[in-house]
């Protein structure tokens, strides 16, 4: 084989947050990681700091995963800066090594957000976004099996945007980019998912009530339309959604002022 088909393993300097725990002080450590493949994943590059790690009788970093493949919503790193790192519409398993440089300093830390507190080093405690939808995020008839594809006629438009908003994955990215620690790109893809759809019509004004009301209650910041989370959203959710949530919150508001609708 050619020399020149042979991509040169990659030698990177990583700054790790290191929390041992939620209430212990935290603090950058650097570890040095040679012969890392370019064509491994960030979590695998994170596995074999690991195994470094636990060869040298050192404590290993302990982040998120699960499925590795971009859909579960579990991998929550925040890469140089941005949630999931440099490439648009990328999970952090699903980015590869080979969009970093030989020699290059790597800068690791979890989600910054205070709903999101640190229990142990990458690994942040998401359970806000679990109550939220608790909350609303749900239909409460019973739909049995699967019905007919033509039982309920559903315009194809309305189909997509309703798919499109269904993609979240619930990762949390959109509220690691917000400077205000929002959750609205978050919650507006979840309500407006099931609020596009005939099945969640009729309880759409009590979900989105529900569903803001606690997303306040968590200590979620407000939108201030900048739109850090739809740049870093690995499923590249869109901020026609939060226009959607706002216009049904206003309507949902309004009749719950005139007649209760909770």
């Amino acid at each position: 084989m050619s020399s020149e088909n042979i991509t040169a393993n990659l030698r990177l300097t990583l700054r790790v947050w290191r929390q041992p725990g939620a209430q212990a002080p935290g603090r950058f450590v650097e570890y040095a990681l040679a012969a890392v493949s370019p064509d491994s994943s960030f979590l695998e590059m994170m596995d074999q700091l690991n195994e470094q790690l636990i060869a040298k009788g050192e404590v290993p970093v302990e982040f998120d995963h699960d499925c590795r493949e971009g859909i579960c919503g579990m991998c929550s790193m925040t890469i140089n800066g941005v949630p999931h790192g440099p490439e648009r519409g990328t999970t952090t398993c699903q980015l590869h090594m080979r969009h970093f440089k030989d020699g290059e300093t790597i800068t690791i830390e979890p989600w910054r957000a205070r709903p999101f507190p640190v229990i142990r080093d990458l690994v942040v405690d998401r359970t806000a976004f679990d109550r939220i939808i608790q909350a609303g995020g749900f239909i409460s008839a019973r739909t049995g099996s699967a019905p007919d594809a033509n039982e309920i006629p559903v315009p194809k438009q309305t189909a997509d945007y309703a798919m499109d908003a269904a993609a979240c994955i619930g990762c949390g990215a959109c509220v690691a980019a917000c400077k205000n620690g929002a959750a609205m790109l978050f919650v507006a893809a979840k309500a407006s998912h099931l609020n596009s759809l005939p099945q969640g019509k009729a309880e759409k004004d009590r979900r989105v009530l529900a569903m803001v009301r606690t997303m306040d209650s968590e200590g979620f910041g407000n939108c201030t339309n900048f739109a850090e989370c739809s740049a870093v959203c690995p499923k590249q959710i869109t901020l026609d959604h939060i226009a959607h949530l706002n216009r049904d919150y206003l309507v949902a508001s309004v009749k719950n002022f005139l007649s209760k609708v909770e």
